[in-house]
């Protein structure tokens, strides 16, 4: 079995619901505390062995591609004063050459058509998914757990958390064969049910594992829920299937960053688990509660 050793992360969306915003920034460099979120992305793939990085944009996201560029001039200033943290730092965040590339997605016609873009970086290999706005915070990267489990099972893998069933609309929700606790076999696909309609409450988050005849079924090109070219069918169609499809109820937490109640979540319980700002957040979010007050 070959090993997964590149991923894609459609990052063409515009990011309307964090407007003002996006207007002049990509949602992806928007920042959960001092790192924005394609950064966590980066990270956990890094850490799941990923080697080739393929960022399928659209336009007006040029502030992307300069954020894993070198930058001469900040390094020299850093390196100049010393700051040999800061300069550290900022090595997480630059890109080999070779190591990342960009593909234009020019209309947006759904997740499946955006993973189709990049259907030539690809070829015959597995490779993984990342959906830069689901941010797992996780002792073992969300990734990583999910490569582990693919390199025993092949065939296609899909993150999944259960979800209340007044959401189930919200995600695409499985149907579940076998059940093994961390790992289930999957009957069955459902793109955003009615929640009556749902299968189960297992939902389907943004980190895919996927092998190339995924590809082959986008590029019929055939069109989904709201008329646009769902993954989550093109991965259906493997199901019962040779190799299969399976969800992976990973050890973590979920938050949604393409929500702004979600980002704000996020934020605060990432702040909480940085030692440097933990006893001040905590301090003045029990004033906030107690006071009942907040910015207006």
């Amino acid at each position: 079995m070959k090993k997964v050793t590149k991923a894609i992360f459609p990052v063409a969306g515009l990011g309307t619901r964090f407007l003002p915003a996006t207007k002049s920034i990509p949602k992806e460099i928007m920042t959960l505390v001092d790192r924005p979120l394609i950064q966590y992305a980066i990270d956990e793939a890094r850490a799941a062995g990923i080697k080739e990085f393929i960022f399928v944009t659209s336009r007006g996201k040029g502030a992307l591609e300069d954020y894993f560029d070198h930058a001469p001039v900040l390094e020299q200033e850093l390196r100049k004063k010393g700051k040999d943290q800061l300069m550290e730092v900022l090595k997480n965040t630059n890109m080999e050459s070779g190591a990342i590339a960009y593909i234009r997605q020019h209309k947006a016609l759904g997740l499946g058509h955006a993973v189709w873009c990049a259907r030539r970086l690809i070829g015959n290999e597995p490779f993984a998914v990342i959906l830069p706005d689901d941010v797992i915070a996780a002792e073992k990267p969300c990734l990583q757990q999910m490569v582990e489990a693919h390199n025993e099972t092949g065939g296609c893998m899909v993150a999944a958390m259960e979800v209340p069933q007044s959401k189930a609309g919200a995600y695409g929700l499985l149907a579940v064969e076998e059940d093994n606790g961390s790992l289930v076999k999957v009957s069955g696909m459902v793109e955003k049910p009615k929640p009556e309609d749902a299968p189960s409450n297992l939902a389907v988050i943004g980190r895919y594992i996927l092998t190339p005849k995924v590809l082959n079924n986008l590029n019929k090109k055939h069109k989904g829920t709201g008329g646009e070219i769902q993954l989550t069918d093109a991965i259906a169609e493997e199901i019962g299937g040779k190799e299969g499809v399976y969800g992976y109820r990973f050890n973590g937490e979920r938050f949604d960053c393409g929500s702004k109640a979600g980002f704000l979540q996020a934020t605060v319980s990432f702040g909480l688990g940085r030692d440097e700002l933990r006893d001040e957040l905590w301090g003045y979010l029990q004033e906030l509660v107690a006071s009942e007050k907040a910015a207006q």
